[in-house]
């Protein structure tokens, strides 16, 4: 997942605004544990979590998810091992996945106000080619930057669904965020053990 566009949400006290990024919702975790009180940078007092927020925060993850997905099926075009091509692939349908189920939250809270079931998303078990392919007018991929920079985002991503899960009132909204939080942890770990599998012996250990 992405690093999402910004949205503003404005204190009701003093009218001020604040950007909502995923950056910024990576803190949220340590507000929630002051009772989940959002405090106004600039005149201390605190924000109500309304309706809106919650459509805001739709938004900025609905961008994410689309970077993300975008970054993982360029990295999929670009790749030369077939299981690092694979994975690449797997991991943009995901994220295609989350934004459209997202994108149909969106659109169930704006026309009927209602937070929408989800029953998560899979890996498919697929038979990876021993072939190697070739790629044609690219310069070859260098795995170790997009593991690398992927995983700090799938991270970011696990802290927003979290702070999320907490602020939302809706039980569906919450188990929703929280399957979501949980997907993209295991997109971490997934980039985590490709990651060490590369440095350590040089190989990649998806599908094995």
């Amino acid at each position: 997942m992405g690093t999402g566009s910004k949205e503003t949400f404005v204190c009701q006290h003093c009218g001020a605004e604040a950007n909502m990024t995923l950056e910024g919702f990576e803190r949220v975790e340590d507000v929630i544990k002051r009772e989940k009180k959002l405090p106004c940078k600039t005149c201390g007092k605190e924000i109500a979590w309304k309706e809106r927020e919650d459509l805001k925060a739709i938004r900025v993850a609905m961008e994410a998810e689309q970077q993300a997905y975008q970054t993982y099926a360029k990295a999929a075009k670009m790749a030369k091992n077939p299981k690092g091509k694979d994975m690449f692939q797997q991991l943009s349908e995901f994220e295609m996945n989350h934004y459209r189920k997202l994108k149909e939250l969106l659109k169930s809270l704006q026309e009927k106000g209602e937070w929408i079931l989800y029953s998560g998303t899979s890996f498919k078990k697929k038979s990876i080619p021993i072939k190697m392919e070739k790629t044609k007018g690219h310069e070859p991929l260098t795995e170790w930057d997009v593991l690398r920079i992927a995983t700090k985002e799938e991270k970011k991503a696990q802290g927003f669904y979290r702070s999320m899960a907490e602020l939302t009132k809706d039980p569906r909204g919450k188990d929703m965020y929280k399957r979501l939080a949980n997907e993209e942890a295991l997109h971490e770990k997934v980039l985590n053990d490709q990651y060490y599998s590369l440095h350590n012996t040089g190989v990649w250990s998806w599908g094995d």
